[in-house]
């Protein structure tokens, strides 16, 4: 039986080492001797559950370590379930008993370290590639032993769609990208070419060759395919290592890139400048046929290197960017393959694997995500195979494996410290400090602990860095990489917590590590007042035409976003109001500018385009919080006025909002199929409306949507999963299970707070 750890260290110190003794660190063990009869078939029963409704609600409800948690700590819910009758009002007494049940509920689900554990995933494109990589590099079974294979797989046949093909997140449309990877994964993970469950294989082979054959995968899927075997390096565009010793006064230079698709597009112009190709096996013979509409031997792959099935193509290629990448390829792979050109690209190779080690080194071997994990570990073991950073990169594999009733998924890189910071800012707007202070202090103590302390190392702008120490990332101390709205939110918490008793929540946050959170925010607002999320932006926006891939757009380069200068907002003012005397001018100025970036940016509905979650109604909450904050209302302010008025033309009849992830793409507000609602975002647009001041000028909205999040709640306290609410990169979806809890306690809380009841 599966069986979370937390903060666990590992059984090799030489090769794994932490920053803050693993503070947030959440790993996975098979233990055959783990858990009674009875818990097994409760395991069994979730996933026979999942399995028979997967095509109605496609995210799992991530529950094999929140029944694990609720077991351990003994859980059971005292307060019974309430509802409200159609005609009933709502009354602060029936809000209370809802808030403090999903409290309860929500408490016992935090681990020993103060962090509240959770999956992140959703791509369906991460784990082929680990997948590729091990058994490249021959440890394959070795890492995953064959529960995991057997996990592996389930989650594969569990996110096929219908039609046979596998879409790039578990309720997008199939493409070619992500069906030929998890087919390819079925094969090496040990099924026939007609096996897996529902014959998966046959079912998958099938929508790929009907669709044209593997030779219309995207650019990142034809490297992949080379990297095996299964297609070839002069079918790819031009990845040039030489990239990497461009003078930084140039246009396109790697400091002008956003961090991912920098450390995406490292080791693969590592990879592509040795021509790395796998050995080539009895297995990779057979997947040249079984994937491709014509012997492999016949292929032309320079006429196949702009080909993109229309499933996946969302950001075309403009003419000119497809003969920029055939020029670079036309005038300078001839040269630099040959002597004297090719120790400009032996040079070239050494600098780029130096900066892969880099941003190993300062990650602890985490790297930025997924993606980059895989590409910089199969990097380091193409340059030594027994070397210790390739055997420092799989000690860290762990972190991103997770496990739930549809079986094991690779995380993006984990929501730790940002599901933690919400949920605290969630539990704090309960005023129930009396009864959850051990919660809080555990919170707190783990918000402290995974404070970033120092600035990448050594000469860090030259290696593309931006500054990181008193900031907070996305996941845990050790990952290293600064982000502003993790940033606000965690330094938000620490300040209200600061002026709480500390026998209750624990010892406040040294003054000096707020004022280095500070200068982390400050330094990454741009010029017309919006935040960007991990470095300042300022790119030519020009730079985008040339984004390789296919699949997602404004990517290139670094954006800013709604959501970023919402968070950013909220803390700096809170922080003037506790600490006036630090940067007082400046703050005052990045508040005046970022209020000034919300009303530029408003769509002309009303409304705000979110990005990291779905979609405007996500990042309508954030300006509307963030507006709030710096003392904009409905009455002086256009802006605030014109996202209220629409979004209460949005609400629904059962009194909730519900958003498809179509709106991420089509940049236009879309409602679920058949207009349900999300409870999820319900509670954003609830949160969104009190901050505009709903409250005062009608607030019968308000009691709608409030009686459907109370209604909704399930027996134990919990919220049931629904549609997936989290995005990344405009078209790919990601899943936050813990968002159910968070925002529903969240919305109820400052509802019964800011809401007149009787």
């Amino acid at each position: 039986m599966w069986r979370l750890k937390i903060a666990d260290g590992g059984n090799d110190p030489n090769m794994i080492y932490s920053t803050n003794n693993f503070v947030g660190r959440q790993t996975w063990e098979f233990d055959p001797d783990y858990g009674t009869p009875e818990e097994r078939s409760e395991v069994e029963a979730a996933r026979e559950n999942y399995w028979k409704n997967r095509f109605q609600v496609r995210p799992s409800s991530d529950l094999l370590w929140r029944m694990q948690f609720l077991k351990e700590k003994g859980f059971k819910q005292t307060i019974r379930q309430v509802k409200v009758e159609n005609e009933e009002e709502i009354t602060h007494e029936t809000a209370t008993a809802a808030i403090k049940r999903a409290t309860n509920f929500f408490s016992a689900l935090q681990a020993s370290d103060g962090h509240w554990p959770a999956e992140n995933g959703g791509p369906l494109f991460i784990i082929p590639p680990l997948v590729m990589c091990l058994y490249i590099t021959g440890h394959l079974e070795t890492v995953f032993p064959e529960e995991y294979r057997k996990e592996m797989l389930r989650f594969i046949y569990c996110h096929q769609n219908e039609d046979g093909g596998w879409g790039l997140h578990v309720e997008a449309h199939s493409n070619m990208y992500c069906t030929v990877l998890n087919y390819i994964c079925m094969r090496i993970l040990g099924e026939g070419p007609d096996g897996g469950q529902d014959y998966a294989c046959s079912r998958g082979r099938k929508w790929i060759l009907d669709h044209g054959g593997a030779v219309s995968i995207p650019t990142w899927g034809k490297a992949w395919l080379s990297i095996l075997g299964l297609f070839d390096w002069t079918g790819c565009i031009s990845m040039p290592p030489e990239f990497w010793l461009l003078p930084s006064f140039l246009p396109l230079q790697p400091a002008k890139l956003w961090c991912f698709m920098r450390l995406i597009y490292m080791p693969m112009s590592f990879l592509y400048g040795k021509r790395f190709v796998a050995p080539i096996s009895p297995l990779i013979l057979q997947l040249r046929e079984e994937i491709h509409s014509q012997p492999y031997n016949q292929i032309k792959w320079k006429k196949v290197r702009h080909l993109c099935a229309k499933e996946d193509l969302y950001f075309p290629h403009l003419l000119i960017q497809n003969l920029v990448w055939d020029s670079i390829y036309i005038f300078t792979e001839p040269f630099l393959t040959r002597w004297p050109f090719n120790k400009l690209r032996k040079k070239a190779l050494e600098i780029t694997l130096k900066h892969i080690h880099y941003e190993d080194e300062n990650s602890r071997y985490i790297t930025i995500a997924c993606v980059e994990k895989v590409l910089c570990m199969l990097a380091c073991w193409v340059e030594d195979p027994y070397g210790d950073s390739f055997k420092k990169h799989l000690a860290r594999l762990p972190d991103y494996i997770w496990i739930g009733e549809d079986g094991i998924k690779m995380q993006t890189y984990g929501s730790q410290l940002w599901d933690t910071s919400l949920g605290l800012q969630a539990l704090l707007a309960c005023q129930l400090t009396d009864e959850i202070g051990p919660t809080l202090m555990k919170g707190h103590d783990y918000i402290k602990k995974s404070q970033v302390r120092d600035n990448p190392s050594g000469d860090f702008r030259s290696m593309y860095r931006h500054i990181s120490k008193g900031s907070w990332t996305f996941t845990d101390q050790d990952h290293g990489w600064q982000v502003s709205d993790c940033t606000a939110e965690a330094l938000r918490c620490c300040l209200i917590l600061s002026v709480m008793p500390p026998e209750i929540v624990g010892e406040k946050i040294e003054t000096e590590r707020m004022y280095d959170a500070i200068n982390v925010m400050l330094s990454l607002q741009n010029k017309n007042g919006g935040l960007a999320a991990f470095e300042p932006a300022g790119t030519s926006k020009w730079l985008e035409m040339l984004n390789p891939s296919e699949m997602f757009e404004d990517v290139f380069t670094e954006q800013l976003y709604v959501e970023c200068t919402g968070s950013v907002i909220n803390a700096l003012v809170l922080f003037k109001k506790l600490h006036p005397g630090h940067r007082k001018e400046e703050i005052e100025n990045v508040i005046r500018k970022a209020v000034q970036y919300f009303e530029d940016v408003q769509m002309p509905d009303g409304l705000w385009y979110g990005t990291w979650g779905i979609c405007f109604t996500y990042a309508t909450w954030f300006a509307l919080r963030g507006l709030a904050a710096a003392g904009k209302t409905y009455h002086n302010c256009l802006a605030v006025r014109k996202a209220a008025n629409f979004l209460l033309k949005l609400q629904l009849d059962d009194g909730g909002w519900g958003e498809s992830y179509l709106s991420c793409l089509a940049m236009k507000f879309t409602p679920l199929e058949g207009n349900r609602s999300n409870l999820v975002q319900t509670a954003w647009t609830l949160m969104g409306l009190i901050h505009s001041g709903q409250a005062e000028r009608d607030p019968t909205p308000l009691h709608r949507a409030a009686k459907l999040l109370i209604n909704s709640q399930m027996e134990d306290g919990d919220f049931p999963q629904q549609e997936i609410v989290g995005a990344s990169l405009r078209t790919c979806m990601i899943h936050y299970p813990n968002f159910r809890n968070i925002y529903p306690l969240w919305a109820l809380a400052e509802y019964r707070q800011r809401v007149p009841l009787p």
